[in-house]
């Protein structure tokens, strides 16, 4: 099986020194894409800015923005038979970033943002037969917003959790998460690390695709 997997936070530039972003590690991402190699997977990992070696076997692609993120998903996803979301791409971004650092001498400072490409939108309109995997991160409501996700993108999957919980927030090894399907099946997985819990996800994947072509691997990419 073919997989696509995003993982880590976007940077959206203010100036050439400050940008805005989010306090994702890519620890989960960078975890689904060791598993599904594990698996026997070909795997495309893209990445935004994080401090994890890459796993070996994965074709890295590296990219900063919202924007260059989309581009990079829509790219490879002809490629792949199954896409896992798990990169916290930005929701904003400056509308004009200054081309020189801004002094703080200029006093206070005003941003304007606009939003960004919302890049699960536009993978649900070319998604085909491929399977498709979205993460909630949540602070309330978990399952309300989950589930509205879910529908409203389109997904087979989504990966829930609420970060408020101790050791399912940002940057640690651990995550609490619901796995919430299309069909309206709900597992609440008990805390555990995100290599287990990355192994659920991509087993959820292989399961899925079987029963999808009557015990066999489905594929639905082309090749790269």
């Amino acid at each position: 099986m073919k997989m696509v997997v995003t993982a880590g936070p976007t940077r959206e530039p203010i100036d050439p020194v400050r940008f805005i972003s989010n306090r994702s590690s890519g620890k989960m991402g960078y975890a689904v894409a060791r598993a599904a190699l594990r698996h026997g997977h070909d795997v495309v990992l893209i990445s935004g800015p994080v401090c994890i070696a890459p796993p070996e076997g994965a074709k890295v692609v590296r990219v900063e923005t919202a924007i260059q993120m989309m581009n990079a998903v829509m790219e490879h996803l002809q490629w792949c038979d199954a896409l896992v979301m798990a990169a916290a791409v930005a929701d904003w971004r400056p509308a004009q970033a200054a081309s020189s650092k801004i002094k703080k001498r200029a006093g206070d400072l005003v941003l304007k943002l606009e939003r960004n490409p919302d890049i699960l939108a536009a993978v649900r309109g070319g998604k085909g037969g491929r399977t498709v995997v979205g993460f909630a991160a949540e602070t309330h409501n978990l399952l309300l917003e989950a589930k509205r996700k879910l529908e409203l993108k389109g997904l087979d999957l989504v990966v829930a959790n609420n970060v408020l919980e101790s050791g399912s927030g940002f940057d640690v090894d651990t995550n609490k998460v619901t796995l919430i399907d299309a069909c309206g099946e709900i597992v609440d997985l008990p805390l555990m690390t995100k290599d287990d819990v990355a192994e659920r996800i991509v087993e959820w994947i292989e399961r899925r695709r079987r029963i999808s072509r009557g015990g066999k691997f489905a594929g639905s990419g082309t090749s790269p």
